[in-house]
Parts: C-alpha cells; sequence; structure tokens
C-alpha cells in the first residue's frame, strides 16, 4: 500500500488545503509565541520522584522501518499471548487503511446521523449542492462538525438532543467554480451560516443504535448573526467595544468552533480556536504595541483567505480594530432552553482554545481545564469562586452558568524529573524508564485582579497569551482536547504534534515534549496533588509518545510495542463505562493512514494496550467521539478535503457514495445482538 503523497515544505501531518481553510495555514508561518521565558532546561532540577503515576517501564523497542501497512482494512485478530481485553476493548481491531469509508470492526453496524445540509429547523429546504443559499444554510446543518454531545431527555436514553460544533467552512469543496479571489456575497453568507452550532433531537428504537434526527422544539442553529452575552471580568471593556456594539457585552456568532465539553449541570462548552484567520488588514495597524498584540495572536498581513472583510467591516481590523477580540473565548450554550442567549466566559481567557472541561472540586467549586492548540503555546486551568447549585432545574443550570465567571485563572508549567542531557530528542527514554516530573499552576488574574506585572487583569483576559509569557508558563507541543478522568480524577491531555520543535531559534526537545521534529504527538497524563482538583501542584507523565509501534522513539505505557495500533496527532479524548480512554486523531496522514478513534485501557496488565476501533474516509478527521454504553459516535471532518481535489474535482464520494459530493457528517456505530443491543467491546 502506498503511503498519501506529501506537499513540498508542508507539515506532513495534512493536506495544505486544510490547513488554509481550518488554521489559515499556521504550519506555513512562524508560530506566534516567540517570547523568551524560561526554558525547560532553566527550570529542570532535581526533583524528587513521585509515586501517583508511576508503573512499569520498558525501554523502548529499537526498530527503523516505516510503518508497514496490510490491505485490506478489515477487522483482525488479536496476535497470540496477549493480556485477554478489558471489558470494553474486547472487539477485533481495524487494520489502518486509506479508503473511501468508515471502516468498523466485524460484527459492528453503522449509519448516518445527520449530514451537512440535512434539515433542522422547520422550513428547511432539501439540500442542493448546486443551488445552496444562505437562507437554507441557516436552517440545515452547517459544515464540517467536530465536537458532539449526546444529553439525554428521558430515562429511557432514547430520545436525546444532539449538539454538534461546525469548526470551519471549506469553500472549494462547497462551491463548484469556487475562484478564491473573488468569492460571491452569497457564498461569504452560507459560509456565515455554516458557522457555530447546532442542536437537533434525536430518537433511536429499543433494538438499534441508529440515531434520527426530528423535528423539535429545542432544534437550534447558532451563526455568525447569532448574539452572545459577553460575561466575566472582561465583559465591558474597552478592549471589546465597537462601533456596533459600543458596550462590548453582545458578540453575534462564534466560529472555529473545535472541541468543547459537557458541563455536570447540562450545559455545552465550546472553544474557538483559529479566529485569527477571519480577520483582514492587520497589516495597517501602525501602533507598536498593537501590532505586537495582533501578531501574537497569529493576526498579520493584508487579504484574508475567505475576503469576509469585503462583506463587512467587522472583519477588517482597519475598521474594527477591537473585532476579534470578541473571539477566542470558551462559549457556554443551554441546550435545553432553546431562547436562551449563549455567553462567551472572559475569565477562562483568550486564546486559541481547543476546548474547556469541567472537574468539581469536594467542596463544589468548580475547575475548568483548557488548552491553547498552537505550537509552544500552554495549558491552563481555571478555579471558581462559587460552588455547584445540585440539580438539574432551569435555576440550577442559570447559577452554574455563572460559575466560569469569577475565580482565578492559571497556566501550566511542567518539570521534568531527568538530566537535561538524557532529553536528546529523539525519544529515547531517560534512564528511569519514563518521560515524567512535577508541574505548578501559575496564577495570572483573579477577579478584578491581576497577578502579572505590567498588565490589568483585562488585559490578562484579553491577552492571555502575553500574561501566560511573561511568567514563564511551558511551551507544549499543540494541546488539544483536555478531560479529568470521572473515576480517578487523572487528567489526560493530547499534544498533537510540532514540527517546529527543535528548528533555529526554536524550543528544544523538554521532557513532556521530548522529540524534534514532532510529526505525531503524545498524551499526557497528569494527577493534582492528593488528587484535590484545587490543589496548585501537581505530578505528571507521558502516557503515549506516539507514531508508528515499529519506531524507537514511541512508547506505549510500557505495553510491548508489537501488540498495538499506530497513531499519529491525537486531538479529541474520551471515556468509556469501564474507565478506558478513547482517543481520536487529527492528521494521521504523517503515516499515510485514515485518521481513526482507538481505544487504551489505562489500568492493569493491559495498561497502554492502544486498539483502533474505527477509521474515516480519505482525507477526512475524526471527531468528537461520544462512547456510550450501546453507541459509539463520531463526527467525520472534511471527508475528501486532500490537495488537488475540489468540488469540481471530489476525492470522496462519502457518505453517500456514486459521484455525489462529499458531506461532513455524524456517524452512529453499534453492535447487534439476538435481543437488542450489545455493550460497545464487549
Amino acid at each position: 500500500m502506498k503511503f498519501l503523497p506529501l506537499l513540498a515544505g508542508h507539515s506532513p501531518s495534512r493536506a495544505s488545503v486544510t490547513c488554509t481553510y481550518r488554521c489559515g495555514d499556521a504550519c506555513f508561518h512562524d508560530a506566534p509565541n516567540t517570547s523568551d521565558n524560561p526554558t525547560f532546561a532553566d527550570v529542570l532540577g532535581a526533583v524528587s520522584r513521585r509515586g501517583a503515576l508511576k508503573a512499569t517501564a520498558v525501554v523502548a523497542l529499537a526498530a527503523g522501518t516505516p510503518l508497514a501497512l496490510a490491505a485490506p482494512a478489515t477487522a483482525t485478530a488479536a496476535p497470540e499471548g496477549r493480556p485477554k481485553p478489558p471489558p470494553g476493548t474486547d472487539y477485533q481491531r481495524v487494520r489502518p487503511n486509506t479508503l473511501d469509508a468508515v471502516v468498523v470492526p466485524e460484527g459492528y453496524q453503522q449509519g448516518i446521523v445527520i449530514r451537512w445540509g440535512d434539515a433542522v429547523l422547520p422550513g428547511a429546504p432539501e439540500f442542493d449542492f448546486d443551488h445552496q443559499t444562505a437562507a437554507a444554510q441557516a436552517k440545515q446543518f452547517g459544515y464540517n462538525c467536530d465536537f458532539a454531545a449526546l444529553l439525554p431527555l428521558d430515562r429511557s436514553g432514547l430520545s436525546s438532543l444532539l449538539v454538534t460544533n461546525h469548526e470551519y467552512t471549506s469553500e472549494e469543496f462547497m462551491f463548484r467554480g469556487y475562484d478564491r479571489d473573488n468569492p460571491t456575497a452569497e457564498q461569504v453568507k452560507i459560509a456565515w451560516a455554516a458557522h457555530g452550532l447546532t442542536v437537533v433531537q434525536v430518537s433511536r428504537g429499543r433494538n438499534t443504535g441508529h440515531l434520527r434526527p426530528k423535528m423539535s422544539r429545542y432544534n437550534r442553529r447558532i451563526t455568525l448573526h447569532t448574539p452572545f452575552k459577553v460575561t466575566g471580568p472582561a465583559a465591558g471593556s474597552d478592549l471589546l467595544k465597537t462601533a456596533v456594539d459600543p458596550t462590548g457585552t453582545v458578540v453575534l456568532g462564534t466560529m472555529n468552533n473545535c472541541a468543547g465539553g459537557v458541563t455536570p449541570w447540562g450545559t455545552i462548552l465550546s472553544g474557538e480556536e483559529n479566529i485569527n484567520q477571519y480577520f483582514g488588514n492587520a497589516d495597517t495597524v501602525t501602533d507598536p504595541v498593537k501590532r505586537k498584540r495582533l501578531a501574537r495572536y497569529g493576526i498579520n498581513g493584508t487579504a484574508t483567505t475567505r475576503k469576509w472583510e469585503r462583506f463587512g467591516a467587522r472583519w477588517d481590523i482597519a475598521r474594527e480594530p477591537n473585532e476579534a477580540n470578541r473571539f477566542g473565548w470558551v462559549i457556554e450554550l443551554d441546550p435545553h432552553d432553546p431562547d436562551s442567549t449563549p455567553v462567551k466566559h472572559t475569565h477562562l481567557g483568550r486564546f486559541k482554545h481547543e476546548t474547556a472541561n469541567i472537574r468539581i472540586a469536594e467542596d463544589g467549586r468548580v475547575v475548568a481545564y483548557s488548552g491553547d492548540d498552537e505550537r509552544f503555546e500552554y495549558i491552563y486551568k481555571f478555579i471558581s469562586k462559587g460552588r455547584v447549585k445540585p440539580g438539574d432545574s432551569g435555576h440550577a443550570r442559570r447559577h452554574n452558568m455563572t460559575l466560569l465567571d469569577d475565580g482565578t485563572l492559571y497556566v501550566g508549567r511542567f518539570t521534568g524529573d531527568s538530566p537535561a542531557a538524557e532529553i536528546d530528542g529523539t525519544g529515547k527514554l531517560p534512564g528511569d524508564g519514563e518521560f515524567d516530573g512535577s508541574g505548578e499552576w501559575i496564577p495570572l488574574a483573579s477577579g478584578r485582579k491581576s497577578f502579572v506585572d505590567g498588565m490589568t487583569a483585562e488585559e490578562v483576559y484579553v491577552f492571555t497569551r502575553e500574561a501566560a509569557d511573561k511568567v514563564g508558563a511551558t511551551k507544549m507541543d499543540r494541546p488539544e482536547d483536555i478531560q479529568a478522568h470521572p473515576r480517578t480524577g487523572r487528567i489526560y491531555c493530547a499534544l498533537s504534534n510540532n514540527v517546529d520543535r527543535g528548528k533555529p531559534g526554536k524550543e528544544g526537545a523538554t521532557e513532556p515534549n521530548p522529540r524534534l521534529n514532532n510529526k505525531h504527538g503524545q498524551v499526557l497524563e497528569f494527577e493534582e496533588r492528593r488528587g484535590d482538583a484545587l490543589a496548585l501542584t501537581f505530578s505528571w507523565r507521558l502516557f503515549l509518545v506516539c507514531g508508528d509501534p515499529a519506531s524507537p522513539d514511541t512508547y506505549f505505557a510500557g505495553f510491548p510495542k508489537d501488540q498495538v495500533s499506530p497513531i499519529s496527532s491525537p486531538d479529541n479524548v474520551a471515556f468509556d463505562k469501564h474507565g478506558n480512554l478513547w482517543i481520536s486523531t487529527d492528521s494521521a496522514g504523517a503515516l499515510g493512514i485514515n485518521d481513526g478513534l482507538y481505544s487504551v485501557p489505562l489500568e492493569g496488565r493491559n495498561r497502554g494496550e492502544l486498539k483502533l476501533f474505527l477509521t474515516v474516509p480519505r482525507g477526512a478527521e475524526t471527531c468528537g467521539p461520544i462512547v456510550e454504553e450501546k453507541i459509539v459516535t463520531v463526527c467525520v471532518q472534511h471527508p475528501g478535503e486532500v490537495d488537488g481535489a475540489n468540488a469540481d474535482k471530489p476525492a470522496s464520494h462519502w457518505p453517500d457514495g456514486g459521484e455525489t459530493q462529499p458531506r461532513p457528517s455524524v456517524v452512529a456505530v453499534w453492535k447487534p445482538g439476538r435481543r437488542g443491543l450489545s455493550d460497545i467491546g464487549s
């Protein structure tokens, strides 16, 4: 089987066209973090080993051959001698492949839940690729679904609310004959309507996992025209005021929403990520402080890829210099109240939020973790001042939605416990057998009080990256989804990749980021001191160092590497009822294979036994996994998005087959049994 072709000079992780539309060609530009905060070597010390996260370690197996792919992509039996799979992972793994299909294990079934353009609101017309309109799109399922959540509406679990993000639009795949230099007004308006979120009621029968959308009073589309209320200590700041909103408290819409989370009170958190690419004419700014702050967020240059600045002043830095400051936040939506106004929480800071996920401390205070998804960026933590009000009433939800507006925002500093000479950039394990150490949370601001010299509290919230630079936070390899284990409280963070690590002028290998030219990423596991969510120190270790198991620079928590699946660019994480970790990938093309969803036990003899559960079609990314007892769903984002393809030359015909255009979709997977549904992975 041939490896997927790579574009010269481009990151091997994904197609260049995906970079263009999702992150504004971030990998073609220098990382915005040019700070000279202390390097890993500067803070490296002889730290006493902490026992909370220790496990048996093995020396990495040495091999230098590239990943060997076997065809066809059918399931394969487990090799002899492997420990019995624990509950939740007892399925025949899928082989890596490059097929234009969703491939699931033998004995499982799948079905499309909802596709781009499917009706969500009453009056939505049937999707017509060649005659799409903005009015239609505003009532239809948006483009490039990413995060997803299922919120049950009854105890049977047969009726639920499906909530999804729509991260970005790929105009060349949405319109035939698209002219990137001269988009039409209608094409731009369609894109505005295709961003945001969707809430749709879904139902399923007792004997099938097939989710079916239905018209409901709960159904809702959030677009770039939907009003959001700005909350928290930066609300009303002069830094957020515009000609349209002189109060600095109301923003129209949300965009580039990546991962998210379900709060314990039943609302949805969603992170605004690559917002920089939407704002044009930053080069007109002459004030050196403002120019530097824009550049720190990757906002520079003249015209944007989508040319939105031609059709609305808000996208033009020259005309509305503060509009960019109104994006890059964590938003919260109450799907149970279709008339509610979603909010943007300023106390969680402004950066390229992959997500935010909640853990409740023993005293009822809320702790939120969030990663800044860009090369050499940081991991953050927020601790609320107020406490959770129990119950699922509307009153309780309204109270709990204010908890993220008052507290303290922190940023992480990670210190390794190995001599600097043992972290040589090759990924070779240090002498103690694993990459591990300790860390601390550094306060940035609390309410109206700043802990950062030379910055007001408002500036800390709006220019959070600058504040984290000043306090010497640890530069990480693209922090993506981050979640606390529901039973152990340990936190797991996907660090996707960083091909710039070790380049001239860039930070080299560090113990939490141990490889130069890191194409494949790692999964970080850390535990707050004594398991206390409110603690300000922690211990950490790398649970997975991803890539080809045959390569010496990979590590799978000490599990034999000849018995695991290959994985590249971990993105989203989730947990099943048995406590296993599930990982979806973005950009497995670095290994020449399609992206997928994997399971891996976190405890016992099978800790680290990574298994590929499903793969998505060529050019697609696996997003927003939901892992329930009877069903697994994933969002299949940008199918067929490969270099050289477009709406006139589609590289995929998934999900509808024939000569149809590819459509981002939500897919459900289940295991049928004699008397209905069987448990996933049983």
